[in-house]
């Protein structure tokens, strides 16, 4: 690899070579932002349960017996799959980390790849996740459900 001068760039000062921007310069400028890209997609932003402990996710009145609710910014999703039953799971796939999008009929789906999980505990009803989804431990409090 060379430092040689991109054709028609701009003779700036402090570029590489001859006041040009050299190909180097755009070869590591694509890495580094290259390398942000993904590192944004893999954190997907999830908050552990230690992040969410003492913290009300959802309303109970708002989560169907027999189905669920996901909230994309939390990244967590509630579901109800007995009368008074609630639980919660990260809403972050585990096949590639995107964010399940919907539930229903007893499922968690994701969109992705078309993974579901059980609204009861999150294991992997279909692939190609091998992976459960991460529950959460959450109690009523004051109709509202709260991380313990």
């Amino acid at each position: 690899m060379t430092d040689e001068v991109t054709p028609g760039a701009s003779q700036r000062a402090g570029c590489a070579g001859n006041g040009g921007i050299g190909r180097r310069t755009v070869l590591c400028g694509a890495g580094v932002a290259g390398a942000a890209v993904l590192a944004g997609c893999a954190s997907g932003g999830e908050e552990t349960a230690e992040e969410l402990k003492g913290q009300e996710i959802a309303k109970a009145a708002d989560i169907p017996v027999g189905g669920g609710k996901v909230y994309g910014a939390e990244k967590v999703v509630v579901t109800q799959p007995a009368q008074g039953t609630f639980k919660a799971f990260t809403a972050v796939c585990t096949h590639q980390g995107c964010t399940v999008d919907k539930v229903q009929n007893g499922l968690i789906r994701c969109a992705c790849h078309g993974s579901e999980f059980k609204i009861a505990d999150g294991s992997v009803q279909k692939g190609p996740a091998d992976q459960p989804l991460a529950e959460y431990p959450v109690q009523v409090r004051n109709g509202g459900i709260v991380v313990t």
